[in-house]
């Protein structure tokens, strides 16, 4: 009998992995591609030494990873690339680690580094078009955290599109959801403070400029220097929202 097998016929976590590699390896291979109709579920079974009911259930584990699609009465498909479905595994996985939110941020910065530098190469008109267009909603909505938090995370990631490298995409669409997050954040902290949201418009400004020249080093440099003024910025007016409180709570206790 074979070995992700019991005694008794009876189909192992064994079993499961014997599965889960026969989808991983044809896929990795390009024996199967997306869009590509698998065989039976008859078929599939027999062929990998396991029972229907095991291969039934890590096919719909699969389909909710978005890795296969299983449409009823017309068979399984292997699914195409789903950002929201990384993003959604990433951000649940991630969530459970204290430390999630400055890990990211190291990981965000690693790609938006390369990818500026591809940007400067590969970037379409349509592409610039489009970081120009994301900005210019950056700028329209600094009173607005919820909406300048999306516009300013619109921008880094159209900066990442237009490196065209399907990789950096999928990793930076990954993390996207934690990446949003941050954005509302920071634009709630630094919203009182017009220096602060002013400095930081220019700074997208440079990088943004940087990239319509076309030169890798200099864009690069920008957005280093603007993920240094992004974290000053934060830091200031963390310690001024701080400074404000304590003040307040002086002036309540001197009244009392």
């Amino acid at each position: 009998m074979a070995e992700w097998a019991d005694e008794e016929g009876n189909d192992t976590p064994r079993g499961a992995e014997k599965v889960f590699g026969y989808f991983r390896d044809q896929i990795l291979s390009g024996a199967l591609a997306p869009d590509d109709r698998l065989p039976s579920e008859r078929e599939l079974a027999l062929s990998l030494g396991v029972g229907r009911p095991l291969l039934r259930e890590v096919m719909r584990s699969l389909d909710m990873l978005g890795v296969l699609d299983i449409r009823h009465g017309k068979g399984a498909f292997v699914a195409r690339a789903n950002f929201g479905m990384l993003s959604d595994f990433f951000t649940l996985y991630l969530a459970q680690e204290k430390s999630a939110l400055d890990d990211v941020m190291q990981a965000r910065i690693a790609i938006e580094c390369q990818a500026i530098r591809l940007a400067c190469d590969r970037a379409t008109d349509a592409d610039i078009s489009c970081i120009e267009t994301c900005f210019t909603q950056l700028t329209q909505t600094v009173d607005d955290p919820e909406r300048g938090g999306l516009s300013d995370y619109e921008f880094h990631i159209a900066i990442v599109e237009a490196s065209h490298s399907k990789t950096l995409i999928a990793l930076y669409h990954a993390i996207s959801t934690m990446l949003l997050k941050s954005h509302v954040e920071r634009r709630r902290t630094t919203a009182n403070s017009p220096e602060i949201v002013e400095s930081h418009i220019d700074s997208h400004r440079q990088v943004f400029l940087a990239i319509v020249e076309g030169d890798g080093e200099m864009a690069h440099q920008r957005l280093r220097e603007h993920f240094a003024i992004g974290d000053e910025l934060r830091r200031r007016s963390i310690i001024a929202a701080h400074r404000k409180s304590g003040s307040s709570i002086c002036s309540i206790d001197n009244e009392k």
